[in-house]
């Protein structure tokens, strides 16, 4: 049995990207003081445009705007990924998380892309 879906909150993509949120929020807040405005700024930015843009175009009502504001999804998706690597190389991020977020990621952008396509 398929949900209807009458809101973004109810698209998986948006509730697993909320997850990623959360996530680097806690993993940034150990990061070093100097980087309260650097890097850890622009990683909070960049993951909260993913699910902020996935729920902005669902309420564009139009397929075309929809799809552009999925596709800045997608960019932010991929400059955190940057940002991650990143912060691992500096050693603000364990390794095993740095992987593990980038897994999500990963899926995250797949859904976006497949979402996308449906359009």
């Amino acid at each position: 049995m398929t949900l209807k879906i009458k809101t973004y909150r109810d698209l998986n993509v948006w509730q697993k990207s909320m997850e990623v949120v959360k996530e680097i929020y806690k993993a940034t807040e150990s990061f070093p003081r100097q980087e309260s405005y650097g890097l850890s700024n622009q990683m909070r930015r960049a993951a909260i445009s993913i699910p902020s843009n996935i729920a902005e175009g669902f309420r564009r009502y139009h397929n075309k705007e929809y799809r552009q504001f999925l596709y800045i999804a997608l960019g932010s998706c991929a400059e955190l990924e940057t940002q991650l690597t990143i912060g691992k190389d500096l050693k603000y991020i364990a390794e095993t998380l740095e992987k593990k977020l980038l897994d999500d990621l990963e899926y995250i952008c797949r859904m976006t892309t497949n979402l996308i396509k449906k359009l």
